[in-house]
């Protein structure tokens, strides 16, 4: 790996090396961190053929320390809540640590975001990072061994997530990326395009925990399936809206979960990116940027703020183990857990 793009980034307080790699393929250029992870940069062509930058980022690993935004890492061993941090397996009750009020976020407070993984292979445009888990961390049962492969094609990235368990287990892995189209520089996101083949949501309750009800989109702000630009309808008089501050929601993806398909669509009329993304896991969270106040600045000093970015996380669906009729995020001892997500981007006409 002695020819292929690896810097240091940086020092853990323990002493741990954290490392830059950077992958390229064509006209792409991506920047990843063994911090968390993170996706710190991706550059794709603009309709002039310019590179863009649309991921947000930042300059130290000092700031991914200090920032609570989950900005560009992988999370787990749950993504999203878990309502009071329990959930109920095989009889017993697991306790897990709590960091979003009475509830478990994004595998808690010393989640896989904040731990250093181990790069297991690298190629100019592919590497491939793993993590070992043990039994018990963060309340968690069994020993758990993931890796996540990043593969930059001529037209994006793919996201290949793998792992097995010691002992039967939650797991649903996802990559909370922050994408702005028009530049991680440019400002609020608020004219650009979204767009989600979902024909429903899971609604939640003031802490973002879902009520158990499957609704339907139609009639509501919620209804993306057609697209418009994200802010047309963020701060209207709903419910859903004005308890999370905008968009923060988990969406029923159409079609087959298991099977890679579309979920969401978003573009920039200023740069004309467009990016399509895929997936085979069943839900999808839009979140419109509404708490990335208080971000540390970003690249180049950019200071990122509210709605300066959007994230669309591929997920099974928030507090999952506490909803039986929701699709299972169970892990079963020796079972492989195999999940893609595709980010493709392209050009208006």
């Amino acid at each position: 790996m002695d020819h292929l793009d690896i810097r240091p980034f940086g020092t853990m307080p323990d002493g741990r090396q954290v490392e830059l790699i950077t992958l390229r393929k064509g006209k792409l250029t991506c920047e990843l961190l063994t911090y968390g992870g993170a996706l710190r940069s991706l550059a794709v062509p603009d309709r002039d053929g310019r590179p863009v930058d649309v991921l947000l980022g930042l300059e130290r690993l000092e700031d991914y320390l200090l920032q609570d935004k989950f900005l560009g890492v992988l999370v787990g061993r749950y993504a999203n809540r878990i309502a009071k941090g329990r959930f109920t397996l095989n009889g017993q009750e697991y306790r897990l640590q709590t960091n979003d009020g009475e509830n478990h976020l994004h595998g808690g407070p010393t989640g896989f975001d904040k731990q250093v993984w181990t790069l297991e292979a690298l190629t100019e445009s592919t590497a491939t990072l793993s993590l070992h888990s043990p039994d018990g961390q963060e309340g968690y049962p069994g020993d758990l061994d993931v890796s996540v492969t990043y593969r930059l094609t001529e037209d994006g990235i793919t996201l290949d997530y793998r792992a097995r368990s010691s002992a039967d287990t939650l797991c649903n892995l996802t990559n909370h990326a922050y994408f702005n189209l028009s530049g991680h520089q440019s400002g609020p996101v608020m004219g650009q395009g979204i767009q989600i083949y979902a024909q429903s949501y899971t609604p939640t309750d003031a802490g973002s925990i879902p009520t158990g009800e499957i609704a339907p989109v139609e009639g509501t702000p919620m209804d993306l399936r057609f697209g418009r630009a994200i802010g047309e309808r963020v701060d209207e008089d709903f419910d859903q809206l004005t308890m999370a501050g905008g968009y923060d929601h988990n969406y029923v993806v159409d079609g087959p979960a298991g099977v890679l398909r579309p979920a969401a669509r978003a573009w920039s009329p200023d740069t004309g990116i467009t990016m399509e993304v895929l997936t085979t896991q069943p839900g999808i969270q839009f979140y419109s940027g509404n708490y990335l106040d208080g971000c540390p600045a970003g690249k180049g000093g950019a200071p990122y703020a509210k709605r300066w970015a959007f994230c669309l996380e591929t997920q099974v669906f928030p507090d999952a183990p506490n909803q039986p009729q929701f699709p299972s995020a169970l892990l079963a001892k020796g079972e492989e857990y195999h999940h893609t997500t595709v980010y493709r981007f392209g050009r208006l006409p």
